[in-house]
Order: structure tokens, then sequence, then C-alpha cells
């Protein structure tokens, strides 16, 4: 059954009110009198209360004339349709209530007729534009899946090296993009994803898909990036600029805290031109199954340890508490399912920040040290030549002199 058109009648005559309500048969146009005002401040607060269709106004009103009704009835309400009905027959008061595009300008007395034609019309372009609201919602909804099909499809011709590079810039340049390649690809892999499993059906994979990239797409909001599934049901992300290296803990964390599900995630950074891509996708694919086999054990301390690993006091017992094991336990399933140990680990983390704060900021070797983690310059300067090979001061002016004599 089709719902019933809101109208609300002000007027500050009562008669006037109660004729109109009991003149017209209300059912028969699809429309019913929800309230009636006697001024025009009465009238807005109803109007907006009730999300009034069709508003049917007097100009002459006390407080709050018709006219100013009418301006702010546009302002806040501007899908209602609005019929004045006046005892002003001057050309003045309706020049400027049809400026206000009102629907009609009715004199009194009241024609139970002619108000009952000029609200069928009323109510005719409603129900149009009723339609058309939906046919438009209905068009969009089916472009937007087209759209991230039509993205999808490229992603992958993409990956699989059968785009030339004056294709692949096109259609960069098409999806509001960044032309140069990418910065980054990620990929994630969980057992609710893959093509292959065999207890889990086809809408529940579609619905878990669904999940992780409205995931992806809430926490990338402020990155350039592309999102899609390979055919086999991987998830990849191309980003096209450097990010903070606790965001994909944070993607896998609220993966598993709203699907309930465990995801691992591996990245991988492009170096190279658009030709490059591909290898680094199959690369990519490839490090992201052998990291499928590491225990649970171990890559949630690895998540917890990239998350931490700027507290000075992280410490395999503080990490080992936390994921309520023993140390001893812990560190054989850091040194099986990684292939390193704890310290190495935490020491990786720090190193690859401290490289990364010496080659982008003028932060002084004291400050470095304290955002990577060490309380003491001294001992992170001994641990950074132990690493690297040359002093944080040293590595810094040889990047410094790279950098000059790449500009000459």
């Amino acid at each position: 059954m089709q719902q019933l058109l809101k109208v609300l009648i002000a007027d500050d005559e009562p008669n006037i009110r109660e004729g109109i309500r009991y003149c017209l048969d209300w059912d028969k146009i699809g429309m019913e009198v929800v309230a009636e005002a006697e001024d025009g401040e009465e009238a807005l607060e109803l109007a907006l209360k009730y999300n009034v269709d069709v508003l049917l106004a007097d100009l002459n009103m006390p407080i709050m004339n018709g006219l100013t009704l009418i301006k702010n009835i546009r302002e806040r309400l501007p899908k209602c349709r609005v019929v004045v009905i006046s005892g002003y027959d001057e050309f003045s008061y309706a020049q400027e209530a049809l400026r206000l595009k009102v629907e009609d300008y009715i004199l009194k007395p009241i024609k139970p007729d002619n108000l009952t034609e000029v609200l069928q019309k009323v109510s005719t372009k409603l129900q149009t534009q009723e339609a058309q609201t939906k046919y438009l919602e209905i068009a969009s909804s089916h472009i937007s899946q087209n759209t991230l099909f039509i993205q999808e499809q490229f992603c992958r011709n993409w990956m699989e090296g059968q785009l030339t590079n004056e294709n692949i810039k096109e259609q960069l340049h098409f999806w509001g993009l960044p032309e140069e390649s990418p910065y980054l690809l990620a990929a994630i892999r969980s057992q609710e994803l893959e093509i292959e499993q065999p207890f889990i059906n086809v809408a529940d994979r579609g619905l878990f898909i669904f999940g992780v990239k409205n995931i992806l797409v809430e926490i990338l909001e402020n990155q350039q990036n592309l999102i899609f599934s390979d055919k086999s049901g991987l998830l990849y992300i191309l980003l096209w600029e450097s990010i903070h290296e606790d965001l994909f803990s944070k993607i896998e964390r609220s993966i598993q805290s709203y699907l309930q599900v465990s995801p691992v995630l591996f990245s991988e950074l492009i170096t190279g031109d658009y030709d490059a891509i591909p290898a680094v996708y199959m690369d990519c694919k490839k490090r992201l199954y052998e990291e499928y086999q590491v225990s649970p054990i171990a890559r949630r301390a690895k998540n917890i340890i990239r998350e931490q690993y700027t507290n000075p006091d992280i410490t395999l017992e503080l990490i080992a508490q936390q994921l309520q094991v023993s140390q001893v336990y812990l560190s054989r399933m850091i040194k099986q399912g990684l292939g390193t140990t704890f310290v190495s680990l935490v020491t990786e983390m720090r190193m690859k920040k401290a490289i990364k704060l010496l080659n982008s900021s003028q932060l002084q070797v004291y400050e470095i040290a304290e955002q990577v983690g060490y309380e003491s310059q001294h001992y992170f300067s001994t641990a950074f030549k132990k690493a690297v090979g040359v002093s944080p001061n040293q590595y810094r002016k040889g990047a410094v002199q790279l950098l000059d004599e790449k500009t000459l």
C-alpha cells in the first residue's frame, strides 16, 4: 500500500483550516492532514517535526508571515511542495510567491474542486519525483558495482602483465590516481577468502570479502590506493605513498575483531616502473603463502612487536604475558616461524624506522634514538653501527652526499 503524503495546513483563521480539512477527500488524492498551525512560527516547527510533503499556507499570518515561512521551508525542507492560500489578489504577493517556486496561488474563498485539482497535480509530481529518485539510486548502485568490477579487472590485468604502460597510465588518470608507479603492494590471506575452501559457501565468502574490503576502505580512506582480489580470492592493496608501520597491524586487528578470523598480511615495496609490478605481485603472493605457514603465536607476536618496538621496556617476557604463553615457548615459536630471535626482530624494526627518519627528517640523533625505543644515544649508535655498518651520523652524511651526486 502506498504511503500517504503528509499535509500541513497553516492559516490564522480556524474556520478556514477546518473547512480545508473537511471539504476534501484526502484518501482519494493520496494525502493526509498531519497538523494545523495558526501562525508561521508554529507552522515551521510542525513542518520540521512531521517532515511534511505538502504545505498549504496563508500569506497573512501573525508572528511569522507566509512569505517568510515559505523561505524557511525552502531552506530546511527543500522537497516540500507549497500551495499558497491567500485573500490578497495583488500582483506583488503572487510574484514573490512564484519566485519562491510555489506550486499554485489560490485565492479565498476556496473552491474544493479547484484545491483538489491542484493537490492531485502536486501528488503526481511528488510520486514522479520519488520514482525518479529510486531509479537514480538503483542506477547509481549499478554504476558503483560496475565501477568496482572494472577497477578490479584493470588491477588483475595489470598484475598479470596484460596491459601496456600507456594503458595503465590512462586508467590511473581515469581513477584519479597518480600516474607514477605505486609505492607498495600488500596481500591479505585468510581461509575464508579462498576459492578452494570446500566448507565455505559462495555467499559466505562473498560477504566476508565485502567485509574485509569495507574495513580496508575505512582504514585507508586518507591514502591513495586500489583494493582488489585475484581469481584465487586473495586480497591486494596498491598504495601510492609511505604509511605508518603499524597500519597493517591495525588492519589485521580490525579484521580479527570484526570478522572473527586470523588473516595474514604481507607487503613489499615496489622499485621500478609499471613493468616491475607483476613480478612484485607474484613474489608477494609466494611470500604470503610462506608466511601463512608461520604459527599463529609467532604472527601475533610479530604484530605486537611491530606496535610496541618503540617502547624502551619491551621484553620477551612482556610479549609472552600478553599472549599468555611462556617465554621459552614464545622464543621457540619466533625462532621456528620467523627464523630469527626476539631481540633481532625488535632491533630490525627499530633500525628500519631509524633509517627512515635519518633519510626523511632533520631530527637529531638523540631524538631518533628516543623515537625508535632507545633511552641512550650511545646504545642506539652502537646498535645502529652493528646493524648497518656505519654510525647514524655517517649514514646520514652518506645519504646526503649520494643525494647531492644524483642532483648534480
